[in-house]
């Protein structure tokens, strides 16, 4: 469905469609970043022996995918998340979890990581941007020569602090929380973000550094 040669990259892009595919973007924000839909004589027929569900994901011809995206002026698609992930704010913007998650992957020591929205008083809508990050004791001890759970909160913190200066303030990440417990996911690898969240909950939110 994509074109994935070097002839047709950008960086942060999954390609352009192929010639038989077409794309775009349905109910967009501001950002112009909405749901991808795709259409093409290669897009499925539908869910095996659910036609409920494949009532709901194909309209017209037109294969809503659930993935949250934006498409250049060249036709490069940049996907920013799953629909059914983002988290919004009293304020009326969007978090799409995946993004940030992708920016706290790159540090290094870092094997993987949650973002998830905490309701920080009774009005529901008052939420903040909380990540929970799964450690690799031995990389941060050599990268960052250090020891002991406490100096590991203090540098990964400030790696937290630069990704926070790159993006807008309402995006920060106001806490994290480490452990070597790897994330629930599925059988293809995808993170379960209802049973990570439970997970967490039942866990306490023990040991959050406030940015």
């Amino acid at each position: 469905m994509l074109f994935g040669t070097n002839q047709y990259y950008k960086v942060g892009s999954i390609g352009k469609t192929v010639p038989s595919v077409e794309a775009k973007i349905v109910n967009k924000n501001q950002e112009g970043i909405g749901e991808l839909i795709v259409k093409g004589p290669n897009i499925m027929l539908g869910y095996f022996e659910n036609k409920q569900e494949t009532k709901k994901a194909l309209v017209d011809g037109w294969f809503y995918t659930g993935d949250l995206a934006r498409i250049d002026e060249e036709g490069y698609i940049f996907i920013c998340g799953r629909k059914k992930s983002v988290i919004v704010l009293k304020n009326g913007k969007n978090i799409y979890p995946e993004e940030i998650e992708n920016l706290i992957n790159r540090i290094e020591g870092i094997d993987e990581s949650f973002v998830f929205g905490k309701q920080m008083s009774e009005d529901k809508n008052d939420i903040k941007i909380f990540a929970k990050l799964v450690y690799n004791q031995e990389i941060i001890e050599d990268a960052y020569k250090v020891k002991g759970k406490e100096n590991f909160y203090k540098v990964i913190n400030e790696q937290i602090k630069e990704i926070n200066k790159s993006m807008p303030q309402y995006k920060a990440i106001r806490g994290i929380f480490l452990t070597q417990n790897l994330l629930i996911k599925t059988t293809t690898n995808k993170i379960k973000r209802q049973d990570n969240l439970e997970q967490i909950i039942k866990e306490g939110f023990f040991k959050m550094y406030q940015n």
